[in-house]
Formats: C-alpha cells, structure tokens, sequence
C-alpha cells in the first residue's frame, strides 16, 4: 500500500510496513516502543493481525507508516497473502540470543519476495541486545547476511530502546526516497515529452487498482 495524495494534498502518504519474524523475537515489543514508548515484559504470543499507524515528517511532507504485525507461529500462516499484500516495507527480526530465529531469516526473505513486491524495502533487525550474556548470534553475522541480500541491518532493543526509532525510520525515509525518485523521473518524461511532441503527458493509474494494490505502484507517466 503506498498512496499518493494527489495534487491537492501532496504531503500526504501512506506507506504498509509489516513486521515478520519467528514467534517471541520481540516484534510485538518494537511495534509497542517506537508507537506508543511501550514495553511489556510478560506480553504473549500475538494472536492474529493488529496494525499501529505513525506519522512522520520529511521533506516537510507528511508520511503515515501503517506498521502490521502478526504471529510468527506456523498456526497463523493463513493469514499470510492478505498479510503482505500491498506492502512496501518490511522488518524482518530475529532474536540475538536464540540462533534457530537467525536461520530461519532466509525462509522469511523467500516469503516476503513470494507474497510482495520483489523491491519491498526491507530490513533485517537483531532484536534483544540487552542480553549481552545470552547473545548467540553476532553483529557480523548479521550484518553479513544482510550485505548479502543486498538489505539493510541494524540490532536493536525494544526493553532499553536502542536503534527502535532508527529501524523504523531507515524503512520510511528509503520508502519515500524511492517514491520521490519516481516522482522526479515522472515529471522529466513530462517535460521531455512536450518538448518533443507538444503532447501533455499526466499523472495516471499505471494498473488496475487491484492490481496497484498487490504491487504497491500506483502512478506512473504516459503520454
């Protein structure tokens, strides 16, 4: 889901960020810290699907994260397609301290390219850091395996709240990076088009909504 507002309110946009993981990673947690500076050191299992919407501001622009979270147990996979659709975001967590949630990254990777757009802006999070004694997996493997993909890494901590802000933040500044990167290419193909044609090129859907909501591209330029 990423909107475009139009030219009347062009500071709007909102952006689908979901949060992905194995069960007991801390994703429930970093959702709770950086929407509402919340930590709950007992908090189950989250059971379904819940979304948390933040506002941000760049560019003096005004940019909405509709951030989704859900289970990480086999159980819930049924939710999986209407999960990730419309998705332009994702963070993908693993526990620090629990290698297997390390490993099994790469399944949720291939899962995330099979029921999103293969360009969603992605970034691996090693959660937990606090438990300095109990870590398993270390900042250069993680940043390695992220190298690798090609994706952003950062660890973090949703008990003490280090990086909580920046982890969501790299997500929606790359987002609308990459929106205002299309956005600029629109308005060149624009002026070159008149320049060469005198045709007026606009602003149109590029897809069926249908279909812009499954890809996340609403707009595109034609002549």
């Amino acid at each position: 889901m990423m909107s475009y507002a139009g030219e009347e309110q062009t500071e709007d946009y909102l952006f689908k960020i979901v949060l992905i993981g194995d069960s007991a990673v801390g994703k429930s947690n970093l959702l709770a810290r950086y929407a509402r500076n919340e930590f709950y050191p007992n908090s189950k299992s989250t059971i379904g699907v819940e979304f948390q919407t933040q506002t941000m501001q760049i560019d003096g622009k005004e940019i909405k994260a509709q951030i989704w979270d859900t289970a990480g147990q086999e159980r819930f996979r049924a939710v999986t397609s209407a999960y990730y659709r419309g998705a332009v975001g994702a963070l993908v967590v693993y526990d620090i301290s629990r290698r297997q949630t390390f490993d099994n990254i790469s399944r949720w990777l291939d899962e995330l390219h099979t029921h999103s757009d293969m360009n969603v802006v992605t970034v691996i999070v090693g959660n937990k850091t606090d438990l300095l004694d109990a870590r398993e997996v270390s900042t250069e493997e993680g940043a390695a395996l992220a190298e690798a993909q090609n994706i952003y890494f950062v660890e973090t901590s949703a008990l003490d709240s280090t990086n909580v802000q920046l982890a969501f933040q790299t997500v929606v500044k790359e987002i609308y990076n990459i929106l205002s990167r299309k956005v600029l290419s629109c308005q060149e193909q624009k002026l070159e088009s008149k320049i060469s044609n005198g045709k007026t090129v606009v602003l149109q859907e590029a897809e069926s909504e249908s279909t812009a909501k499954q890809t996340g591209k609403l707009w595109c330029c034609s002549g």
